[in-house]
């Protein structure tokens, strides 16, 4: 075990929500909103920062975020994608902390609000467990999120090409992947259109 590790969640929320309509991430869920259940989710003694990716305009989701509890990087330009999303939180990590090698980043999608704490103490823990670069939960033979890298590999998301994604960092380092099985579907929910936004407020009127 290496419980002195440190691990900061890294949320990119910069999107315009397109499939959806309207803003996705501030919409009321089982009494909160959609990117407070996450961000309570991930407010856990083992993580030491959540630092979350707007755009600079955003002032409702920016309030939300603050309201939480978690850090907003708002940066001057808005991020054209989750890779230069990534960068501006890594970025901000390391003007404000002092992460070393060993020490690791979870990557969380905001539209991932189903992200239950069994299953979150579960992936850490293994984490903590861990040497694996890449810690990553699989359901039904699909891989989920969040997703945890080791910060050795932080360096390395400035050098993927701008037409690609995270996955490319996946990619690179595919023999050095640990994944976890979890029989929780939530590490595989997101949400992306009305109909997925129907079946979540589904789910939780079921609870």
């Amino acid at each position: 075990m290496h419980p002195t590790r440190k691990l900061f969640a890294v949320i990119p929320a910069a999107g315009l929500s397109w499939r959806m309509g309207r803003p996705k991430l501030m919409l009321p869920l089982g009494g909160k909103t959609v990117i407070r259940h996450l961000l309570d989710a991930l407010d856990r003694p083992e993580i030491a920062g959540r630092v979350v990716v707007l755009r600079r305009d955003d002032e409702a989701l920016a309030a939300e975020v603050r309201s939480a509890g978690a850090t907003v990087v708002a940066p001057q330009s808005p991020p054209p994608d989750m890779r230069s999303s990534v960068q501006h939180a890594l970025d901000a990590i390391r003007a404000t902390q002092t992460p070393t090698d060993d020490d690791g980043w979870l990557l969380v999608p905001a539209d991932h609000p189903l992200l239950v704490a069994d299953v979150l103490a579960q992936l850490i823990e293994t984490w903590n467990a861990s040497d694996a670069p890449i810690l990553i939960p699989r359901c039904d033979d699909r891989r989920g999120h969040p997703t945890f890298f080791r910060w050795s590999l932080a360096d390395e998301v400035a050098t993927i090409p701008c037409d690609k994604g995270l996955n490319e960092l996946v990619r690179w380092h595919k023999n050095d992947i640990r994944e976890i099985s979890i029989e929780d579907r939530s590490v595989l929910y997101d949400l992306d259109t009305p109909e997925d936004y129907e079946a979540m407020q589904a789910r939780f009127q079921g609870e």
